[in-house]
């Protein structure tokens, strides 16, 4: 097989995996809250990262890492996971898998607004009508299509889904200073976050038993969509040879989570949601294509 072939085949593998998380995460918030999801699958996607560091004999690494480089990992592991996935999850449990899923599908129009404050760039005729449309859609779906009476079913709930967007915006903006290997980067990130979350957990959750079907919930997410998945979209990015082709199946994932939210959640998808994500969508091609040409 080809280098483009395997390509291929773990880009869509990731596809794949990103569309069964909105399922995973509304299914476990029947049996577990949303801080008791964050901390068991971040502490899952901790270990399951320890493991492939010493299978991946890059574990010596974290001995060079000096103080700016642990200080870098907690200022990200406070960003992602700990409030990144707390609001998400917690706008998850407040909204319909198929509202908070696509809404989710915003963050990088909201990584061009947050540029232009924090990395001084510009936003050009293209990115303003990106950002309309996909804006637009949001809408869209968070008034059930009803447009002319802007009545949200649950404002909070909307609010938090664009609000963890900002903050996986600022996560990648982050990112940018990060010179560590990937691998490395993302388990010190996750090893400084969890103290974190168990701490909030212990102050404003109820000790309680954990439900055996949310702590799976939870193992699948950290598993799956904390951790594999980086590794798969990390191999598909090294292997391809036109990153632009691997970067656009991320559009197959938010109609396939659809699929996976109407058998598995039960949910009935409304059109207003298929038309809301075909606008989330659109402005993301948009803006895809303005910065290009501006390139």
């Amino acid at each position: 097989m080809t280098r483009q072939g395997r390509a291929y085949i773990y880009g869509l593998a990731t596809i794949g995996l990103w569309s069964t998380v909105a399922s995973a995460c509304k299914l476990s918030l029947r049996f577990i809250s949303p801080v008791e999801l964050v901390f068991y699958s971040s502490l899952t996607s901790c270990l399951l990262l320890a493991i492939i560091l010493v299978s991946q004999k890059k574990i010596h690494l974290l001995r060079e890492m000096g103080k700016a480089e642990w200080l870098l990992a907690v200022k990200l592991g406070l960003l992602n996971p700990f409030l990144y996935y707390l609001i998400l999850f917690k706008a998850y449990d407040l909204l319909p898998a198929q509202q908070a899923q696509p809404i989710n599908y915003t963050w990088a129009i909201t990584l061009s607004l947050l540029s232009v404050p924090l990395l001084g760039q510009r936003l050009g005729r293209m990115q303003l009508v990106a950002i309309f449309i996909s804006y637009f859609g949001v809408i869209v779906i968070s008034t059930g299509g009803k447009l002319l009476e802007l009545h949200f079913d649950n404002p909070f709930g909307v609010f938090l889904a664009l609000l963890s967007t900002v903050f996986w915006a600022l996560y990648w903006i982050g990112n940018t200073r990060d010179s560590r290997d990937p691998v490395v980067g993302l388990f010190m990130n996750f090893l400084c976050a969890v103290p974190f979350i168990g701490l909030y957990m212990v102050l404003f959750e109820p000790l309680r038993a954990v439900a055996p079907l949310g702590l799976a919930g939870a193992v699948y997410l950290g598993f799956f969509e904390m951790g594999i998945s980086f590794l798969f979209w990390l191999a598909a990015m090294k292997l391809t040879n036109n990153t632009a082709r691997i970067a656009n199946l991320i559009f197959l994932s938010p109609f396939l989570s659809l699929v996976f939210i109407y058998f598995l959640v039960g949910e009935k998808i409304l059109p207003s949601t298929l038309w809301g994500l075909v606008f989330i969508i659109a402005g993301l091609v948009v803006q895809g294509r303005a910065k290009s040409g501006a390139e």
